[in-house]
């Protein structure tokens, strides 16, 4: 075998968030918040419970979506302002296949 060739660089660290967990709880918590509302609210007999958390959830749960997503946005902008660069070293082996390595090992 032959020597690594060792490239240096340059790389940004960051603890970046999961958007969609935030598009998530921003539905569910639209759809708590309209049950609440609706649990809460005065209703129309003729309408009944269902319908009335139903209309609710229509406008509810699209408005959480929203903020769940405003929320993970700034939330993910502030994570690029704390990103820190670091020196990395990258290691090329020429003639090595994949499965070289000491995990792929016989136990």
């Amino acid at each position: 075998m032959t020597d690594p060739a060792v490239q240096a660089g340059e790389a940004r660290i960051r603890r970046a968030p999961r958007l969609p967990v935030f598009l998530v709880l921003g539905a569910v918590l639209g759809a708590i918040v309209a049950l609440i509302l609706t649990a809460t609210g005065n209703l129309d007999p003729k309408v009944g419970f269902g319908a009335t958390f139903g209309y609710l959830c229509f406008w509810c749960v699209p408005l959480g979506i929203v903020v769940g997503a405003l929320v993970g946005l700034v939330l993910d902008a502030l994570s690029r302002r704390r990103a820190r660069t670091v020196l990395v070293e990258r290691a090329t082996i020429e003639g090595a296949t994949e499965g070289d390595g000491p995990e792929d090992a016989p136990h």
